[in-house]
């Protein structure tokens, strides 16, 4: 799980592209994050559910 865990792996990522470039915002809590970056709250999308279960 800790090779998989961060931002960029959650439901909750979402890269927003805008005029002045693109940034990075965690959907459920609502402020800007990094992909790399680590939280509590992390919820892993399907792939990366179904990737970590072959990894086992």
């Amino acid at each position: 799980m800790q090779k998989y865990h961060c931002c960029a792996t959650c439901v909750h990522f979402a890269v927003v592209k805008e005029a002045s470039g693109v940034s990075y915002r965690c959907t459920r809590l609502g402020y800007q994050t990094e992909p790399a970056y680590k939280f509590d709250c992390w919820d892993p999308k399907e792939p990366v559910k179904k990737l970590m279960e072959q990894k086992r």
